[in-house]
């Protein structure tokens, strides 16, 4: 996996930051309340020391790390690219920009929820600028030191347990908003079942196979079953004029196309508005309807005509 460098303010406006934090829009907290936490050198954060210690009591509630230049993690992204796969300086100095930045999409998300704040130095300031009201239990500057945890620990203590399944459907879901837009989290079902140690098959109550979690990038790849269910949405959608009988399309065969459709994204294959086939676009959507030469989409699987 390609890490994304941020090392300078300026990654503030890489495509990437700028994409994520647009996508955590859509993404809302669970629970009775928000616990704020630093983010980490190690990705992702759950592997690293201190995010150990933190889980051992912030595991229960809804967990948010933040980080510049991407803002916020909920902790059921953290697995996802690029937040899994990126490097940047952990000083605790913020400028003035990069608080702005984080600091508005900071209250967007936690709303009117309780706010416990885990932090010090800019996160710190992030918090006391930007959020009307919250608790910090960060009491001699380092979140990890047993006086902090302790602290963090009463704060805590009070809110109630959110239920592993209702904690898991909101991360799959979150997962699929982030990659399939607000709409996104209908393919979801209430009733999913999960199979597999490390890639993760989402089944329906039937046990038919939806989509696969590919834990290397955090991200879903399309079955068939899974591609009708996306396109009910209207999204990720390309429109060819041919019938599909090869796992590859040109661009010259496509008619239309989600205009929202980059590089990498997962798509459906439709032909006369029916669902023919699941890939992995090559060009974004407006390359692909006007491009006269390229590969446009590779294919996964599609419907043998």
């Amino acid at each position: 996996m390609i890490r994304v460098q941020c090392s300078i303010e300026e990654s503030l406006y890489r495509p990437e930051a700028v994409r994520w934090r647009e996508r955590m829009k859509l993404l809302k907290p669970i629970g009775e309340a928000v616990v704020i936490l630093p983010c980490s050198m190690k990705k992702p954060y759950s592997t690293s020391k201190s995010h150990q210690i933190f889980r051992r009591v912030t595991s229960k509630i809804q967990e948010l790390i933040l980080t510049s230049p991407f803002a916020i993690c909920p902790r059921e992204m953290e697995n996802t690219y690029p937040i899994s796969s990126y490097d940047v300086s952990t000083t605790g100095k913020w400028s003035w920009e990069e608080k702005k930045v984080v600091g508005e999409i900071l209250k967007g998300y936690v709303e009117d929820k309780d706010v416990i704040a885990h932090v010090t130095g800019g996160y710190k300031e992030v918090c006391q600028e930007y959020l009307d009201e919250c608790k910090f239990t960060c009491i001699d500057g380092n979140p990890t030191s047993k006086k902090s945890i302790d602290n963090l620990k009463r704060e805590i203590k009070p809110y109630k347990k959110i239920p592993t399944h209702i904690k898991l459907l909101n991360g799959l879901r979150s997962i699929a908003k982030y990659q399939f837009g607000k709409k996104g989290a209908k393919i979801i079902p209430e009733n999913f079942k999960i199979k597999g140690r490390y890639n993760k098959m989402i089944l329906d109550n039937e046990n038919n196979h939806l989509y696969t979690l590919m834990m290397d990038r955090g991200l879903y790849v399309l079955t068939l079953r899974g591609g009708r269910l996306l396109s009910d949405l209207k999204v990720k959608w390309v429109e060819i004029d041919f019938k599909l009988d090869s796992n590859t399309i040109f661009a010259p065969g496509v008619v239309g196309a989600d205009p929202n459709i980059i590089p990498g994204d997962e798509v459906i294959i439709t032909w006369k508005g029916e669902l023919v086939g699941v890939g992995k676009a090559i060009l974004n959507g407006e390359e692909m309807v006007n491009a006269e030469y390229g590969v446009a989409v590779k294919i996964r699987h599609r419907i043998k005509q």
